[in-house]
């Protein structure tokens, strides 16, 4: 039974980030974009960002804990996953708490600065740390994939095709 808890909120852990981060880069901020413009909409995301990361946080530490948890039960197909989780759950807590509070810092200096020169530079600057963001978020997205796909491969039941 506790066997089938710790698998339960493993499973739910993954399918609850993966899914959040499917919903939000795919539905949430084009739409955003789309209807609000770039400044309001980057407004928007960016109070969204906090619980984003978190929803990412939580569930990275849950997935990993869960995870390692299975394995000390002797379970077959996990120090790959625990190798996927763990570099999901680095990049995760780095774009958060790196990326994005370097990234929300900039924001603030664009808005105060009014020289073009260095306003012009800290847009690049921006526009880097944005791109960085959307690389790593795409890295956790396909990893996350892989790592849903093999916990169905190896949960399902005995002597299912």
């Amino acid at each position: 039974m506790l066997l089938s808890c710790v698998q339960f909120l493993h499973l739910t852990s993954l399918v609850v980030w993966i899914g959040s981060i499917v919903f939000f880069s795919f539905f949430a901020a084009p739409s955003i974009f789309k209807i609000l413009g770039k400044e309001l909409a980057g407004d928007v995301v960016g109070d969204i960002f906090p619980k984003y990361w978190l929803i990412g946080y939580v569930c990275s530490t849950i997935a990993l804990g869960s995870l390692i948890s299975l394995w000390k039960t002797g379970m077959s197909g996990i120090l790959f996953r625990v190798i996927l989780l763990s570099v999901m759950f680095v990049s995760t807590f780095y774009t958060g708490l790196c990326i994005g509070s370097t990234a929300r810092d900039l924001k603030a200096q664009m808005r105060t600065t009014e020289e073009g020169e260095k306003r012009e530079d800290l847009r690049k600057q921006f526009s880097k740390l944005h791109r960085r963001s959307m690389i790593m978020n795409v890295l956790i997205l396909i990893l996350g994939v892989i790592t849903l796909f093999m916990t169905a491969v190896y949960m399902r039941p005995k002597g299912a095709y």
